[in-house]
């Protein structure tokens, strides 16, 4: 359980709303469902993050200033 507490190697997970996914959905060419999955119960996600949500995740990059990648919350 997330208890608001971040620790400082945990890249930010955010719940993307509805407007914001579709978009991301439609610049690939993909279904929700065709997203890389993050399991529920996996400590990183933020306490609001339910089955079906997308959570981006912001981390630090090499290469690029940073990388941002879309997960389903799965069961």
């Amino acid at each position: 359980m997330n208890d608001g507490a971040q620790h400082e190697l945990v890249p930010e997970h955010t719940v993307v709303d509805d407007p914001a996914i579709e978009e991301v959905l439609a610049e690939y060419d993909i279904e929700r469902t065709d997203l890389p999955k993050i399991k529920r119960r996996d400590p990183a996600l933020p306490d609001d993050a339910a089955v079906g949500d997308v959570v981006r995740i912001v981390r630090d990059s090499r290469t690029t200033d940073r990388a941002v990648v879309h997960r389903l919350v799965v069961a």
